[in-house]
């Protein structure tokens, strides 16, 4: 069984077929990693769609394709956002991550996220990997020393990171922006370029302070960036707002950045020096993905250090696109030593919640252990983000379209779907799933097996594009054909059960029924395994892992009558899905109305 895991930026390595074995969970063709949460708070619904439940999605589907993936995550954990969090509980940083480390496990357990690992950025491998990258950097001579003028609070007496100072962006004014990035407009500036300064722990005003940093030298390195990004981002077919967000900040023209901080908790600079300093989250963080693939396996080496056998897929939300698509590249290509670079990188754009946006650090919106409360299943939180997953434009969480996308769609298409046909065979055909004989099948039928099939074949072109939303789509799509097929072929009438008609019409029900359980599988996992029961499949077999590649090396759509053998046992229906009322979702959204609620 797989264990569930979490990182922040969502990689997947996919390993073309090789003839050597890496180990028995390795061999065969892909690796994925989620973009990293911070360890600092409860995730919320744009965390969830952001990057680790689209990677859920892709990670099963590869799985089913007979790819063979591996997901690795874990929580980020170093950096000024956790020492800052500490503080204000009242904990030490490492306490504060066993803390949220715990609520992050369970928030991803209860959402049916299968990682193969979850683990944690503060660990042995992270600190020996880290520093191995940074003095492969040094040596190769692209790493430079600057004298810092830094926010010094001289009332707390600390150098004043990131997070700990916010102000007015000189960007574009927005009030309470950062000390390195303004979540208004997004732009990066220096923690000394704000306007008005505050020291976030006592509000007052710091002063600047001089201390020696190190920086890695991205001029030097951007013209092999430039040629590797133009060559990924062609054949990894990036997003567009990925790759004008990228090719903006090269045509920008790099500067040196920054990589130490002025902090005790993070990975030690290797540097007598620089004892005293730890690596900047945003050098240091990425590694983690290095890193929790070394703690899932000692062949780390032959996903990480293989680029011509493995290619790297992303799942993001926009605006950590330059991290993952410029500085984590540029370090490790001055690396020089092999690594493995993105491949390909899906983004979104944000997630609102109602007439706001969700926001960990201001408590705004739906968060997971709420979700959890609600005692809407799983399956239908992970459905309703999937179809509103945010791709092309910001979308909006609203509780009244939550529950009409589930109404009307969900329970109306694919719950109406299940529970009639399979309540009707197991009245009507002693519990079973009734013999189909091929002899009997009309052109209607072979039509209707035909149109599946190539429906299926397009569902396949697009979860293979990572294009995950139009996939729900068309699973959906699959569903309504099917629904119509069952009305138009009417097995309940008299006249069709005397001249047995009701048994071909029921028995290729039934039998596509098993392929909707696969096509939902990355979608919704839970009602897939349900939908298997009820059908009388009750133990998963090697075949099952792999079954779009089951079906689509069968060939044509004639494999669609062969996948319920006639004469199983079937299970007593039930509702796999239910009607969300308006006064539940009235209440709802009362209830969770803008705010975190408190554990």
């Amino acid at each position: 069984k797989r264990i569930v895991k979490r990182l922040r930026a969502i990689f997947f390595f996919f390993k073309q077929k090789t003839a050597y074995e890496i180990s028995a969970c390795l061999v065969g063709s892909e690796m994925c990693i989620r973009d990293r949460p911070y360890v600092n708070n409860v995730p919320h619904l744009g965390n969830l769609i952001g990057c680790v439940l689209s990677g859920d999605v892709y990670t099963r589907y590869c799985r089913l394709r007979g790819h063979n993936v591996i997901y690795v995550c874990g929580t980020d954990e170093y950096g000024t956002t956790t020492e800052v969090k500490a503080r204000q509980e009242g904990l030490t940083p490492r306490q504060l991550c066993d803390k949220y480390f715990k609520i992050h496990k369970e928030v991803y357990d209860w959402f049916d996220i299968d990682f193969d690992i979850f683990d944690r950025t503060s660990t042995p491998q992270q600190t020996e990997i880290t520093q191995d990258i940074f003095l492969k950097v040094k040596q190769n001579n692209y790493i430079s020393e600057h004298t810092v003028s830094q926010l010094f609070c001289e009332a707390c007496s600390v150098f004043l990171a990131d997070r700990m100072v916010e102000g007015i962006c000189p960007k574009c004014g927005a009030d309470g922006a950062r000390g390195d990035q303004c979540d208004a407009c997004q732009q990066i500036y220096d923690a000394t370029e704000l306007k008005t300064p505050q020291c976030i722990s006592c509000k007052k005003t710091p002063i600047v302070k001089d201390s020696q940093h190190l920086f890695i030298n991205l001029p030097n390195i951007s013209d092999n960036l430039l040629e590797f990004v133009k060559k990924s981002s062609d054949k990894g077919n990036w997003s567009q707002n990925s790759k004008s967000v990228t090719l903006a900040w090269i045509q920008q023209g790099l500067k040196e950045r920054c990589i130490t901080r002025d902090l005790k908790w993070g990975t030690p600079v290797p540097l007598e020096q620089y004892k005293d300093k730890v690596f900047y989250v945003w050098f240091d963080a990425p590694i983690g993905y290095i890193s929790i693939t070394a703690k899932y396996t000692s062949e780390w080496r032959q996903w990480w250090k293989n680029p011509d056998q493995v290619k790297l897929v992303q799942f993001m939300g926009k605006d950590n696109v330059p991290f993952h698509t410029v500085i984590f590249p540029s370090s490790l290509i001055a690396a020089n030593d092999n690594y493995t670079l993105l491949h390909q990188i899906s983004t979104t754009e944000y997630l609102n919640y109602e007439d706001g946006r969700f926001s960990k650090s201001k408590g705004v919106g739906v968060f997971g252990d709420n979700a959890i409360s609600t005692n809407i299943p799983s399956e239908v939180w992970r459905f309703y983000l999937l179809v509103n997953r945010p791709e092309q434009s910001d979308t909006q969480f609203s509780w009244q379209d939550f529950a009409i996308k589930n109404n009307n769609e969900l329970l109306a298409n694919i719950g109406n779907l299940c529970q009639r046909s399979l309540k009707f065979a197991y009245s009507n055909y002693n519990q079973q799933v009734p013999h189909i004989d091929e002899s009997k099948l009309t052109n209607v039928d072979q039509e209707f097996l035909k149109h599946i099939y190539d429906t299926f074949l397009k569902y396949i072109e697009l979860s293979e594009k990572v294009e995950i939303k139009q996939s729900l789509r068309v699973a959906m799509e699959i569903g309504a054909i099917c629904n119509k097929y069952m009305q138009d072929n009417a097995p309940w009438e008299a006249a069709n059960k005397e001249s047995g008609r009701s048994v071909t019409v029921v028995g290729v029900i039934l039998n596509i029924l098993r392929l909707i359980s696969a096509i939902f599988e990355p979608f919704m996992p839970s009602f897939s395994a349900k939908l298997n029961f009820l059908l009388g499949f009750e133990e998963r077999t090697e075949r099952d892992d792999r079954y779009f590649k089951f079906l689509i090396d069968s060939g044509d759509h004639s494999i669609l009558t062969k996948l319920v053998p006639g004469g199983t046992q079937i299970n007593k229906p039930i509702p796999l899905f239910r009607q969300i009322k308006e006064e539940e979702w009235h209440a709802l959204r009362e209830r969770y109305a803008g705010s975190q609620v408190s554990n």
